[in-house]
């Protein structure tokens, strides 16, 4: 790039793309040296060979790691110094910068502009509709997801709902309908003739106690007979026969 075109246009604009270039790898160069110090430090504080003589070898570890690590990078950055020089740093065949008075005539152009009242009105006009259109589609979306809320809810109550009816609707439940009324009804002429069965029994078992309790009583009391047995006695036997 040294003495071409190129170099002539930027040294008029005061640029100096070399300078550039060599200021980004010193950088790159320092924060190479930074890391690999730090590096060293922290390792020598796990490993506590700050005093010893492993700290040589471990120094000359980290060094040929770090000189490993440069030759790779000096590679890459040279092919991208070549690469800026080349290609980003290049001005066009044939191009030429346009003199002081256009220069000067276009910046008063964009100053004129940017001091234009009618201008800085319309974009203030242009910012306020922008707020007022985001906060409408604020509260499209607002209403928007409250509808899709209530068409998820109608939908499910609706799909219940034809749900009950096709099992309404179905011929096998209505016989299974009609089968359980069928069971329902026998089942209670089952319990009704349960019941009467148990009362009968009841009903004897009870005379049967009652037989008993007077043949045990004439039989422990056979000579005084029903004529001959007091009141208290036979206020007594009353009460034990309502207890059965």
């Amino acid at each position: 790039m040294e003495g071409s075109e190129s170099e002539a246009i930027f040294d008029t604009l005061n640029l100096n793309p070399q300078l550039f270039i060599n200021e980004t790898l010193n950088t790159v160069d320092d924060l190479l040296n930074d890391a690999f110090d730090f590096y060293l430090q922290e390792a020598s504080k796990l490993l506590k060979v700050e005093v010893t003589d492993c700290s040589q070898e471990l120094t000359k570890g980290v060094n040929y790691i770090r000189n490993m690590i440069q030759s790779s990078l000096d590679k890459r950055l040279a092919m991208w110094e070549k690469y800026c020089l080349r290609h980003c740093f290049t001005v066009p065949e044939g191009f030429s910068l346009p003199k002081n008075d256009e220069l000067l005539a276009s910046s008063s152009m964009i100053q004129d502009a940017l001091a234009d009242p009618d201008v800085d009105a319309e974009l203030d006009s242009l910012r306020n509709k922008l707020t007022l259109v985001g906060a409408e589609t604020d509260k499209l979306n607002s209403e928007l997801k409250e509808l899709e809320r209530q068409s998820a809810s109608s939908g499910h109550c609706a799909g219940l709902i034809n749900e009950a009816l096709q099992l309404y609707e179905d011929t096998s439940v209505q016989d299974m309908f009609q089968e359980m009324m069928q069971t329902a009804t026998e089942l209670r002429v089952k319990m009704k003739k349960l019941k009467t069965r148990q009362a009968g029994k009841l009903e004897h078992e009870r005379a049967e106690r009652i037989h008993n309790s007077l043949t045990d009583y004439f039989t422990v009391n056979p000579k005084k007979g029903l004529s001959n047995t007091k009141l208290d006695d036979l206020h007594e036997f009353l009460v034990e026969l309502k207890k059965m």
